[in-house]
């Protein structure tokens, strides 16, 4: 029985890779929430499927899914709290060569549920330390959305095909390890070239993009060539 929240799509078009049984879809696992309206799930669904279109895809709330079977898990968390075993199965899944492609709040890794309900988010004091260390960086903060460049620095498999774009968008600014490998980074009148795509080669087959809070990045083609090729760089192992 398929969990609450859950929705499966496949099609053609996406990748495939070689198993026991011959070539199968890539199976991709798209997790979220509905706990904050402005990262709602449900309301990009859509567009995850419409942009990971011809994958095994699931999109689903249910945590638990972490410990089942997938072979790219596309992150897009704000509350970033696992019990121990979802938490295990994560990292035992890129640990043994699975991969992760964290989306825009995914980084978002100081953002919990809050207790009080007049509030929305209890903030903690530091990130979650097991996710940090799978990204590689942490949101900070941001300003209003707003419309910015996204420059192309770095040749690698998941830029291939994107040429430097404008996109609408919420510009995250993060803090980030020395030794990622930075793939494009931000051209905004009023912040400094924080990085937008990255991996983290030392954790495993990780990557991140900070794009996707609005419908039009979620929907732009340089945004969804970045999220295809990083999950199919991810699938590589």
């Amino acid at each position: 029985m398929r969990a609450a929240g859950t929705d499966r799509a496949s099609g053609t078009g996406g990748a495939n890779r070689w198993s026991a049984d011959g070539w199968n879809m890539t199976r991709v696992l798209v997790l979220g929430e509905n706990t904050f309206p402005f990262h709602a799930i449900d309301e990009k669904r859509d567009a995850f499927a419409a942009a990971l279109e011809g994958y095994d895809l699931t999109i689903t709330t249910d945590r638990d899914a972490l410990t089942g079977e997938y072979d790219v898990l596309v992150d897009y968390l704000t509350d970033s709290t696992l019990t121990d075993a979802q938490l295990d199965a994560l990292l035992g899944h890129v640990e043994s060569g699975g991969g992760y492609v964290g989306v825009h709040c995914a980084s978002d890794l100081t953002s919990t549920a809050a207790d009080d309900p007049d509030e929305l988010l209890d903030p903690r004091d530091e990130p979650f330390p097991e996710l940090r260390d799978l990204i590689g960086g942490h949101f900070l903060t941001h300003p209003e959305n707003g419309e910015f460049g996204v420059d192309i620095v770095e040749s690698h498999p998941i830029t291939e095909g994107v040429d430097d774009f404008r996109v609408f968008d919420e510009p995250y600014q993060v803090e980030t390890d020395d030794d990622l490998q930075v793939l494009a980074t931000m051209d905004h009148p009023d912040l400094d070239d924080y990085p937008v795509v990255w991996t983290n080669d030392e954790a495993g087959r990780v990557a991140y993009v900070s794009l996707g809070h609005t419908d039009e990045a979620l929907g732009d083609e340089s945004f969804v060539a970045l999220l295809r090729n990083a999950v199919d760089w991810a699938d590589e192992n």
